[in-house]
């Protein structure tokens, strides 16, 4: 999954999520460069949860089917 700027510049390309106990990992690469894992704890998730509105969570479950 490559996510890049609003100009079209990959910023990074995620290669893989994982289990590592309570956590997931994210392997990426950023800039095309720089291999990096990143740990996700299920707070931190739960914070980003809070961060959604009830118009955000209605386009999330229709983003997938967009083009």
């Amino acid at each position: 999954m490559k996510m890049t700027t609003p100009d079209g510049m990959e910023i990074m390309k995620l290669d893989a999520i994982e289990r590592r106990g309570n956590d997931l990992a994210l392997k990426a690469n950023i800039m095309g460069a720089m291999p990096m894992t990143v740990l996700l704890s299920p707070s931190e998730a739960r914070k980003a949860l809070r961060m959604l509105n009830w118009r955000l969570v209605l386009f999330l479950l229709t983003f997938l089917f967009r083009k």
